[in-house]
Parts: structure tokens; C-alpha cells; sequence
């Protein structure tokens, strides 16, 4: 396992460790032969939608997609939206452009870099549409609490890339780390919650092999499904 440094060029607290996992032989393929279509290289420039797609429906962006099939399946079932998945892992990358060969998908690019960056550096202030945070390492260890993605100012970064009446869902299945997120999402000037607390499970979004694997362990699955204001 390759720790990735502690602190990142803009002076905050990594979220995630790079871990060496082999790629697959298929994986390796579609990273090969798709990266070039469908992979965006991180660069400090802002991206123009529109033109990356090739049209002007809404972007949903997910950050951390792990290996991918939930990504291709929602973009499979809507593919009159478009989806940027953010991801530090190559094989998951790899997975995911294997899914979107199978797939025949057209609405899915992927930026292979820290989601703090791509954020900051990429996305323009009030251009996305929603965003998916779909069982993020939780950090359970107190001394690693630090490491959580979900926590001010981040929630700030997020809520000054969603356009008004944009959504941002995240699911956990720690319970700590689901009360915690609530509590900085709630802080969080910008954001409404629109259930007052944890949210039902959106019936849209699939399930995942992950969750799956924590349900199998009794783990309860909270849902966060906050809403950029209007005003």
C-alpha cells in the first residue's frame, strides 16, 4: 500500500491513500485503448461542459466512483444527463471505461485526480447540477478524522460549484461518519436539507457491491440529501 502525502500542494489534509491494486487484464485494456476518449487530464484550466459533451444537459459529478458500476448504471438509466466521475484509484478507472465500452456510453468522462483540485481548478462556480458521494472512506480512527473529505471548508468548495437548486447526495454506511457529515453539510451556508435530517434512500440510486457487503454486516446505511438555496 502507497500512502499518498499527507498534505496536498494547496495545504489540505488528503482524503484518500493511493493503494497499488493490480489491474485486471481487461482493465488494463480499456484503460489503454479509452483513457485517451474518455479520460481528462487534471489541469489548472476551467472545463467547458458544452463543449466536453457536446451538449447542454445537466452534469452530475461523483467523487470517488470505486470501481464503477454504479456510475455506468445511472448513466446507462439517464442518458440525457451527463456524469464526471472523479477517481484517484487506476483500476477503478480501468472498470469503469470497461463499463462504459459494454455499455455503448457516450456521458461519462473521468478525471484521474485528488477531488480537491479538480474542484477548485476545473469547475466553474454554479455549473453543476449535482453531486454524488457514494460511501467515502470513513476514516473511523479518531486520529484520522482529519482525513474525512466531508468537512468545512470542502462543503463550501462544493456548495460554490452547484448551481441554484442543485443537489448533493452522500451515503455512508458508518454511523459516526453519517452523523458528522450531517452536522457539516448542516453548517454550511448555501445548503437546505429538505427532510430535516438523514434522508430515505433516493430510490434512483443503485446499490452497490460495497453496501451490499456492509448491509450484510447489519451496517446501517444513512442517506444525506442536501439542496443549494435559491436565495
Amino acid at each position: 500500500m502507497e500512502k499518498a502525502s499527507e498534505e496536498t500542494p494547496l495545504g489540505t489534509i488528503r482524503s484518500f491513500v493511493l493503494r497499488a491494486g493490480r489491474m485486471s487484464e481487461a482493465q488494463r485494456r480499456s484503460y489503454e485503448a479509452l483513457a485517451p476518449r474518455f479520460c481528462i487530464p487534471y489541469e489548472k484550466r476551467t472545463l467547458d461542459f458544452p463543449a466536453l459533451f457536446g451538449n447542454h444537459n445537466p452534469v452530475i459529478v461523483e467523487i470517488g466512483f470505486g470501481m464503477g458500476a454504479a456510475t455506468a448504471q445511472l448513466a446507462e438509466q439517464n442518458r440525457n444527463n451527463n456524469y464526471i466521475g472523479i477517481e484517484v484509484h487506476r483500476p477503478g478507472v480501468g472498470k469503469l471505461l470497461w463499463e462504459i465500452e459494454q455499455r455503448g456510453l457516450e456521458n461519462i468522462r473521468i478525471i484521474e485526480h485528488d477531488a480537491v483540485e479538480v474542484l477548485k481548478d476545473m469547475l466553474l462556480p454554479e455549473s453543476v447540477d449535482g453531486f454524488h458521494i457514494f460511501f467515502p472512506d470513513p476514516w473511523p480512527k479518531k486520529r484520522h478524522h482529519k482525513r474525512r473529505l466531508i468537512k468545512r471548508p470542502f462543503t463550501d468548495l462544493l456548495v460554490s460549484r452547484m448551481k441554484q437548486g442543485a443537489y448533493v447526495y452522500m451515503s455512508t454506511d458508518w454511523a459516526d461518519y453519517g452523523s458528522w457529515a450531517l452536522a457539516e453539510f448542516s453548517a454550511t451556508p448555501g445548503l437546505e436539507n429538505p427532510y430535516g435530517g438523514f434522508a430515505p434512500r433516493q430510490e434512483w440510486r443503485p446499490l452497490t457491491k460495497f453496501e451490499k457487503k456492509g448491509l450484510d454486516k447489519a451496517h446501517e446505511v444513512h442517506e444525506i440529501y442536501m439542496v443549494r438555496s435559491k436565495h
